[in-house]
């Protein structure tokens, strides 16, 4: 499934989901939210091992539910977190955080 670059900022993300997990796809974007959050929270305590789990988390599930900036994202964090990369995965957060801010999604 196809969506735009994300890395054009301000540009609307528009994302085209399957159809049947249009209903799952709320919640989704909800815990990636709250994933900034939690994301921002280790950062500040320098705990690159939670950042490593979310990111490898991201990276499993977004292009699952279509979001293959997500999965991009989260394989970025992952790894700066195994090289505790504290720069990276601030930069990560960032962009998690406009990507969700700008995303839309369009059922097929």
């Amino acid at each position: 499934m196809a969506e735009e670059s994300f890395r054009d900022i301000g540009e609307k993300i528009v994302v085209k989901v399957d159809p049947d997990l249009e209903d799952l796809i709320p919640m989704f974007l909800d815990n990636r939210r709250q994933d900034v959050e939690t994301l921002t929270e280790a950062l500040a305590g320098r705990d690159f091992e939670k950042i490593r789990f979310v990111g490898h988390d991201m990276k499993g599930s977004g292009g699952g539910y279509g979001f293959q900036g997500i999965s991009d994202i989260g394989n970025r964090l992952e790894a700066a977190a195994k090289n505790s990369d504290a720069e990276t995965v601030e930069t990560c957060i960032r962009e998690l955080s406009d990507y969700l801010r700008r995303v839309r999604v369009s059922a097929t």
